[in-house]
């Protein structure tokens, strides 16, 4: 059970992080200072930087929040579905279940529009990629256990995971860039592009 300490300090990293992500989403990543977000929240410095190292860890606390919650969306797919139907029903249920992912934290709409100053500012789309790589991997490792094959001497792990980050890079750039940027506008782009790929990494992998 959280004890009175626990919450007092997640609701200041939570006003944090609420404060931090509306200053990006109005005025920009670069224009906006640790200062400013503290000084929303009315604590010091010093305390922003008892929660988060510094604005980039900040700017992605919520994705980090997503991610983690697609990984456990692909770990309770059937054991029956092929490895690509796993990561295509855990990404777009995720996005039915967003809500529940990220709105204690802040609103859906928030972390939408903090997901276009990500695809728009170079510092925080360049920390993205980096990030980006330690998921995959993740995910690649995650895929071979529940496959059953070694990620290190089958490349199909890592080469269906680099194909599928590379269609949610691709619908994030052309969502992020389109008229509509609603939660449905983003599922219904995901689902189109994914049912572009090939069928070499599609079926099953399991032997017999």
């Amino acid at each position: 059970m959280e004890t009175l300490r626990e919450r007092k300090k997640r609701r200041t990293r939570d006003a944090l992080l609420h404060a931090a992500l509306d200053l990006f989403t109005t005025q920009g990543y670069e224009q906006t200072t640790v200062d400013e977000i503290a000084d929303a929240v009315e604590v010091s410095q010093r305390t922003f930087f008892r929660y988060f190292p510094g604005k980039e860890e900040a700017a992605f606390a919520i994705q980090e929040i997503t991610e983690a919650h697609f990984l456990q969306a692909v770990r309770e797919r059937p054991p029956c579905e092929p490895p690509l139907e796993a990561l295509r029903q855990a990404v777009l249920e995720g996005w039915e279940t967003l809500n529940e992912a990220v709105a204690s934290v802040v609103p859906v709409e928030t972390y939408l529009r903090m997901f276009r100053v990500i695809e728009s500012t170079p510092a925080l789309l360049a920390a993205h990629l980096r990030r980006s790589v330690e998921t995959e991997e993740a995910l690649a490792r995650l895929l071979a256990e529940r496959e059953g094959v070694d990620v290190e001497t089958d490349p199909r792990p890592r080469l269906l995971v680099a194909v599928f980050g590379a269609v949610i890079r691709v619908t994030g750039r052309t969502w992020s860039a389109g008229d509509d940027v609603s939660v449905t506008a983003i599922r219904d782009l995901t689902r189109s592009y994914l049912d572009l790929v090939g069928p070499e990494l599609v079926g099953s992998w399991r032997a017999g």
